[in-house]
């Protein structure tokens, strides 16, 4: 341990310049941190001291004298590996990378001795998986922003470095700190990713070849999964397991509707290697560890949320003090000298003292460029308030008067022209508002400003000329309206602009009153811009204070490095050095990040009594103050330290000290203060007595703290926090400490509260804001019974604190900083230093961190926004933020929501370039915050989750629930279509028993008649068929398929052809030959490995005997690229049907029976199950027979179809109904909208359409690619008032918005409101509702979500919290009777209640042709009896969700109206903490939560809930995605998201119908071919 105990201060003055030259490469980054150790060893040698170790630790007493009390660290603290890559050589000295300042040793030490607790419990995170193109950091140059502040530190985070810093000389850490960590870099070095490793030897490279980003994995890879299939998921017999299809990265960017549709998952478990899955384990195991101490459940969701309050924790401390009582200040002097009002001290030194010098400015190089004196800022102020009231206007119509509101808008590096305007104003009597220069049109807060200056009415800014050249213009030289701000009028003061006043005139000096004198700016918490203002007596009152506490003499010189437009640099640095005749010289933020010294050099050349900085001042000296061996000092009284009230300014001070001790500082002269823009000066230290003992140090536990209370820390000396004064409070105030939150009622002695003070010296109101003056400026404490104290008002000061020994004032944080978490407070600051102390040096940049809360879920959680370095690793950055975790959660004992690192320079910066917390916290949650890597840790600290539900047992027999039912006068929930009737025509009963009887009859009968007519993209026909045309091309098929097939009757044929006219020939011919056709969309030639396998598994399903097709098709299913994912050589017998023999065939017909089946209907359900549905002749004729009815359909009709016509009633539209009717059918393919969006409208126009069916895609693609260009299509003529009824064909729950969307955006081409529906239909049955002509229209209510996850239904009002609008979904058909079913114990349920759909009717399916490995299902889903009620009746079940409502509708019969509402599938829906969810509500929710999500889908996973999300912008946008879809699934569904992927748009898979294939897209995410370009794994 080569430099234990070194004195620098007494090695050779050669030694310490060498030293500090080491210390300056190394902040530079030209040295590397070994390089570093090795060099300053080697210099320390000699001089080391051999002692034994002296343990330098903390005496365990609450106030402890002053500077001794920083312990060496403790030798176990870890160091980081170290990396000897040469960092980026910076210019500017001052934002030196040095990031070990960042340290207030104390801290450090304590971070690090927690981290290394935690190291034994080695935590697993598993790192998000990044696709490597997604946000490739450019090098420093390229990110810096142009200047105003590349360099810049913010108060806050220079405060905290300077707090946290490791520079700090004599006797402190950073000898042995250095020698211990170049000891144990070496060793630790190897470990970087020890948080990730599991401490088990590392996992094997996986097996399979993997692209880079998988790279991370195999240390991921460690914890097995044991058993290959998880738990959960829809079992599948194993040997189908090579059919399964996967969806390979090519499909990417396919349209929707082509191949998705065919995709099929049997759902089977993933192979154990997949890194995905492996992660997930990772992540439960993490998760498996124990939370937070349980808080009491926050609610349980019964029927009603019952919000529990928290059960206090009986050993949280509580406050044992006796009630506070008012402190007082000394009295306020009366000094006979004293001016009657500010405006009088500067006329009398103007007139009196004309030479004397008031105010030097520096240029940006630290050299003096011009004095003010006081004769000059006397006529020039006068001047200014001439012109101001005399020369803007006419004498009749003046544009400024006394009174009015001014803005004053210079930069802080002319505070001559500020002065001036100031003083003038002052004389002028209108009221000065000083604001920052507003730079963009966009800036950072500027909206805000506009809001000030709205409410202070003002509209006239004074600047000067340079500073207007340099202010936004527009393209014709105007100064742009900037965002938020009213017109202004803008005034150049330079002198050569100003009048000189006539002989006559004089400005009017009154004695100070309680008129407004200036308005002062302050932020508050929210981000909302406020205007303080300050009366004349306040401001004189004030500076007479500030002259007392401070001792101001005449003539003194004083050095501000403050803001002079506000706050201390403006009280002392242009107030009260007016008031007291002193010269100021003033040291811009620019001049100091060019030369961070040049405040110390002017102290020492100007001989200043007095110097006004603050902590990031303190520390830029120190670390540049090697460049300057002989400043002095020694003529400084008073070192104002403007930010001591912030704790971590101690560490500042005594750093600053022992450093410039040398130089002649005296110890007593440090005086940290406190202030608030509301009452000004709150209190500051006086001076001290040359060798008095210094003021004690507290040092608290972080514990208590949060609980408001003040307790000496012994016990743990990692969560301590040392406190220093601010001194005694003002002269002439009175101050108490109250609660910060509830009626401002006394503390007790020993508990934090928020200042309030009364004096006359403080801001008197928000100008403007009369309401929010009241709760800050009229505070009246009361007592513990709530009695007020007095008659007098106190002022809120925004300060947390408490008075201690001798009246001394500390300050713990701020109101604005408060953190509430589960009813703790935590302050922003202490978690900076915390987040700071966790090595930030490869992560952080220049130690920009930003702390704030949200509320999500009934609490605050606490989030961490910080830069990272250009040059930082995804390793290192991952690793930082799992340390930071672990840090805060053992020092604060609080689990942080989120931590998120943005790039370099890219956070909102505020006027002197610190974090602007509250744009940040806008920007995070509006997801503009673009980070390049983020960790969100709900599962940790979210801890009042209600419980989960326990389901009953039911136990009360089917009986005596109907007895209920019907006792409480509930009617049982069904429902019934009109009557089919009977056929009125004894002809057609004979010719119609059979649609191919129906094709021949009308063959015979009406041979002319059009029957088809398909459309290509152009809307030209391209193909029409009438129904002589039709039968003759069905008997052409007929023959070629018993003269090359061989086929028997009731052989299974599959029809593989295009959307069109050739299908329906097709499918005739085989009724015609006695076959039964399965119709299969064809596989898309531009992606046969994905579509293909679906064609043969449903041909190996069905078992066909042979392929009716055309000829490109036959082509393709031969091809050589086929064979490479399907054999091709066991196709059965394909026949193309594109070359029909021209010879008329013999007639074949073979009529069938009523039961014989007619076709399969092969579906694949969102699920991923394929299932075939076997219809009869009989049930083919009623439903068509039904559909007529309903839609009243005849052969002089035409209604329009664009559907995909191969399942479902979409195939039934397509191919059956227009041959049973007669009716004409103007068939339109999906596929053609997609090189032509308006086909479809433009054809209901065109025809005057009447009724037409579409898709859910249909409409989509409609509403999205045509919602902006109706106008256009106006202009086109385009016209649907023909509409009546426009039918959107599904299986699903109506899509309400998109339906009323469709209907708005199409409102102006003339189509009607009313016309828009929707259809519903289920595997068992295929139509039970279709919006028709006579019925009601369709109904919608509004149900409460809470209660749908507890499987009930609660109607609500529209606009209720939690509401889901539901649509009903079409009219029940003819013949089709309804009833809602308990699924668990099959008994009917009564009107309201939600239950699965039950249907009978003739035109239900026969049954499954074949369910994957589930023959047994069966007989429950086609012939199912209720277990009581109606015993004979025979049910099919439609495995969907939904509820009967009665409504005050009446039916085509009079009768009320029964509307169906559908929830949505069984199948579907998750169970997750014994609730019952939707997949289709959470996925509303998260498409709301940004504007770049295009689509989403979820699914679970292990219990996980994981959500995938399609980003339409661009990649930097993926992160923003995060947080907010973990925040809005958990606001309002109660959920955490286990895992959040973001994906390219197009990803998520979609059939024809529109439907998302989650299962599918579950497989392909497990087995890892989703190419994500992020996966979040949220712990």
């Amino acid at each position: 341990m080569a430099d234990r105990g070194v004195d620098l201060s007494a090695l050779p003055k050669e030694v310490r310049d060498q030293v500090a030259e080491l210390d300056l490469e190394l902040s530079e980054g030209d040295i590397t941190q070994k390089g570093y150790e090795k060099k300053r060893a080697k210099l320390l040698v000699p001089y080391v001291p051999h002692l034994p170790n002296v343990d330098l630790s903390l005496p365990d007493v609450q106030l402890s004298p002053g500077h001794s009390a920083d312990p060496s660290p403790s030798p176990e603290a870890p160091g980081p590996s170290t990396s000897s890559a040469s960092r980026h050589h910076r210019t500017h000295r001052s934002g030196g990378a040095r990031d070990d300042r960042y340290r207030s040793d104390i801290h450090t030490e304590a971070v690090q001795a927690a981290l290394a607790k935690h190291k034994e419990e080695k935590m697993a995170l598993p790192m998000p998986t990044k696709r490597r193109s997604a946000f490739v950091q450019s090098p420093i140059d390229n990110c810096t922003p142009p200047d105003t502040s590349s360099a810049s530190e913010d108060d806050g985070s220079l405060r905290r470095k300077a707090a946290l810093s490791a520079v700090l000389a004599q006797s402190l850490q950073s000898p042995d700190y250095w020698i211990n960590r170049s000891v144990q870099s070496s060793s630790t070095s190897s470990s970087a990713s020890s948080t990730l490793s599991h401490g088990e030897p590392k996992a094997q490279p996986l097996p399979q070849p993997q692209p880079a980003a998988s790279l991370l994995a195999d240390i991921l890879a460690i914890t097995r999964v044991e058993n290959s299939v998880p738990p959960d998921v829809t079992s599948s017999t194993p040997q189908e397991r090579g059919s399964r299809v996967d969806l390979p990265p090519a499909v990417r960017g396919m349209s929707r509707g082509q191949s998705r549709s065919s995709m099929i998952e049997t759902a089977d478990g993933v192979p154990v290697n997949s890194r995905v899955s492996t992660k997930i384990q990772q992540l439960l195991n993490t998760l498996k560890r124990p939370k937070r101490p349980p808080l009491s459940e926050f609610f349980l969701d019964d029927s009603e949320e019952i919000v529990e309050v928290p059960q206090p924790d009986p050993n949280t401390p509580k406050p044992e003090g006796r009630q506070i009582i008012p402190v007082k200040g000394e009295p306020l002097g009366v000094v006979s000298n004293w001016p009657p009002a500010l405006q009088a001290a500067l006329a009398r030194w103007g007139s009196t003292q004309a030479k004397s010098p008031a105010l030097t400015a520096l240029d940006i190089t630290g050299k003096p460029l011009y004095t003010l004196t006081y004769g000059k800022l006397w006529s020039r102020s006068l001047k200014l308030a001439y012109t101001l009231l005399n020369k803007l206007g006419t004498k009749t119509e003046p544009v400024i008067q006394p009174g009015d509101r001014v803005a004053l808008v210079y930069p802080n590096s002319d505070p001559a022209m500020f002065w001036v305007a100031f003083y003038g104003c002052l004389l002028a009597e209108v009221i000065p508002v000083p604001i920052e220069v507003p730079l963009s049109r966009q800036d950072a807060g500027s909206q805000q400003i506009g809001f000030l200056l709205g409410s202070c009415g003002v509209s006239l800014a004074l600047t000067s000329e340079v500073c207007l050249k340099g202010l936004p213009k527009t393209p014709n030289g105007e100064i742009i309206q900037f965002k938020g701000w009213p017109r202004m009028k803008w005034v150049v003061t330079d002198t050569k602009y100003l009048t000189k006043p006539s002989k006559d005139w004089q400005p009017h000096i009154p004695t100070a009153n309680t008129d407004t004198a200036y308005i002062e700016y302050k932020a508050s918490k929210e981000g909302t811009v406020m205007g303080v203002a300050v009366s004349k007596i306040s401001m004189l009152t004030h500076c007479q204070a500030l002259t007392q506490a401070c001792n101001y003499c005449e003539g003194e010189t004083l050095v501000n490095v403050l803001d002079c437009k506000k706050d201390m640099g403006m009280w002392h640095g242009v107030l009260t050095s007016v008031m007291n005749r002193i010269h100021t010289i003033t040291v811009p933020y620019a001049v100091m990040k060019a030369c961070p010294m040049s405040w110390v050099q002017r102290v020492h050349i100007h001989k200043a009594r007095v110097a006004l900085v603050k902590c990031r001042d303190l520390h830029w000296a120190m670390m540049a103050h090697k460049d300057q061996r002989d400043s002095s000092l020694s003529s400084i009284r008073m070192l104002i330290v403007a930010d001591g009230a912030n704790p971590w300014s101690v560490s500042s001070c005594d750093a600053f000290l022992n450093v410039f001790q040398s130089h002649g500082l005296k110890p007593e002269v440090i005086c940290p203060c406190a202030t608030s823009p509301e009452a000004l000066t709150v209190a500051i230290r006086r001076p001290g007595a040359r060798g008095a003992p210094l003021p004690a140090r507290a040092i608290l536990s972080m514990g208590g703290l949060s609980h408001g209370v003040i307790r000496v820390n012994t016990e743990d000396k990692n969560s301590a926090l040392t406190v220093q004064d601010v001194g005694h409070i003002m002269p002439g105030a009175l101050m108490c400490i109250v609660k910060p939150d509830g009626p401002p009622q006394l503390c007790k002695t020993d508990e934090i509260g928020e200042i309030v003070i009364s004096s006359r010296a403080g801001g008197t109101m928000y100008y403007g804001l009369p309401g929010v003056t009241k709760n800050t400026f009229e505070v009246i404490p009361v007592n513990q019974a709530g009695a007020p104290i007095g008659e007098i008002p106190f002022s809120r000061t925004g300060l947390l604190g408490f008075v201690g020994p001798g009246s001394l004032v500390f300050v713990v944080g701020k109101i604005e900083g408060l953190l509430m978490v589960s009813g703790r407070r935590h302050n922003a600051d202490d978690l900076v230093a915390t987040a700071l102390a966790v090595e930030p040096v490869k992560t952080v940049y220049r130690g920009r961190i930003a702390v704030f809360s949200v509320t999500v879920f009934f609490d605050e959680r606490i989030v961490i926004v910080a830069e990272q370095r250009p040059d930082a690793s995804e390793e290192d950055s991952f690793q930082w933020m799992s340390r930071v975790l672990q840090a805060i959660d053992s020092i604060h004992q609080v689990g942080l929501y989120c931590l998120a690192l943005v790039p370099a320079n890219t956070l909102p910066k505020t006027p002197l370039g610190g974090i602007h917390i509250c744009e940040t916290k806008q920007n995070f949650l509006e997801g503009n915050l673009h980070p390049c890597n983020i960790l969100l840790c709900p599962h940790t600290c979210v801890t009042n989750m209600p419980k989960p539900r326990q389901k009953q047992t039911v136990d009360v027999g089917p009986a005596s629930m109907l007895v209920g039912n019907l006792v409480a006068g509930k009617r049982v929930a069904q429902a019934t279509g009109r009557e089919l009737g009977v056929v009125e025509d004894q002809d057609l009963i004979r010719k119609h028993q059979f649609l191919s009887e129906a094709l021949q009859w009308r063959a015979q009968t009406d041979p002319d008649h059009v029957l088809y007519v398909l459309l290509n993209s152009k809307g030209v026909a391209v193909c029409t068929s009438t129904c002589a045309q039709l039968h003759k091309r069905a008997e052409k098929i007929t023959a070629t398929l018993m003269e090359r097939g061989g086929l028997n009757t009731g052989d299974n044929v599959v029809l593989l052809y295009p959307p069109g006219i050739d299908l329906i020939a097709a499918f005739y011919g085989c009724l015609y030959a006695g076959v039964i056709p399965v119709t299969v969309r064809p596989p898309h030639p531009q992606n046969l490995a994905a579509t293909l396998p679906t064609v043969r598994m449903i041909i190996d399903v069905s078992k066909a005997a042979c392929i009716l097709t055309t000829q490109p098709l036959m082509r393709i299913l031969r091809s050589r690229e086929a064979a490479a994912s399907v054999n091709i050589k066991t196709w059965p017998t394909i026949i193309d049907t594109d070359d029909l023999p021209r010879k008329r065939p013999p007639n074949i017909y073979k009529p069938p029976t009523a039961e014989m089946l007619a076709y399969l209907d092969f579906s694949v359900s969102t699920t991923g199950m394929l299932t075939g549905v076997k219809m009869s002749h009989a049930a083919i004729s009623t439903l068509c027979r039904s559909i007529k009815l309903q839609c009243e359909l005849y052969s002089s009709r035409q209604i329009a179809i664009c559907l995909d016509p191969y399942c479902g009633l979409g195939f039934v539209l397509w191919c059956l109904s227009s041959v049973y009717s007669g009716h004409q059918s103007i068939l339109i393919p999906p596929l053609e909208l997609e090189s032509s969006l308006p086909l479809w409208l433009s054809t209901l126009s065109q025809y005057k359409i009447r009724d037409t069916f579409c898709s859910y895609s249909v409409m989509e693609l409609c509403t999205k690619g045509l919602g902006t260009q109706t106008e256009m299509l106006k202009a086109r003529g385009l016209n649907l008032s023909c509409v009546r009824s426009c039918v959107v064909i599904a299986e699903e729950r109506p899509r309400l918005i998109l339906t009323q969307s469709f209907s708005k955006l199409f409102k102006d081409l003339g189509l009607s409101a009313r016309a828009v529906s929707t259809a519903f239909g289920s595997r068992v049955n295929l139509a039970i509702c279709l919006q028709g002509t006579a019925g009601p229209d369709p109904s919608t209510v509004y149900v409460d979500m809470k209660s749908l996850r507890h499987d009930r239904v609660r109607l609500v009002e529209r606009g209720a919290p939690q509401s889901l609008p539901l649509m009903e979904s079409g009219t029940i058909l003819p013949g089709v009777r309804v009833i809602i079913v308990n699924p668990e114990t099959r008994g009917p349920l009564g009107d309201s209640h939600l239950g699965e759909i039950w249907v009978t009717s003739p035109h239900s399916a026969s049954g499954y042709y074949t369910i994957y490995g589930e023959e047994s299902l069966q007989a429950d889903h086609f012939n199912t009896k209720l277990s009581f009620g109606e015993p004979h009746t025979l049910w099919a079940r439609t495995g969907y969700l939904g509820f009967i409502k009665r409504t005050e509708l009446l039916d085509a019969s009079g009768d009320r109206h029964d509307a169906l509402f559908v929830v949505g599938s069984l199948d579907e829906t998750l169970e997750l903490r014994g609730l019952r969810y939707h997949p289709i509500d959470i996925e509303t929710s998260v498409s709301r939560a940004h504007r770049c999500i295009a689509e989403s889908a979820v699914f679970t996973w292990t219990n996980l809930l994981v959500v995938v999300a399609e980003l339409s912008g661009s990649e930097q946008e993926a992160l923003d995605l995060v947080p907010l879809v973990t925040n809005v699934v958990l606001e309002e569904h109660h959920l955490i998201v286990g895992v959040v992927v973001i994906v390219d748009p197009g990803v998520i898979p979609i059939n024809s119908r529109g439907e998302k294939q989650r299962m599918h897209l579950r497989d392909s995410f497990l087995a890892d071919q989703l190419d994500p370009i992020y996966v979040a794994y949220n712990m």
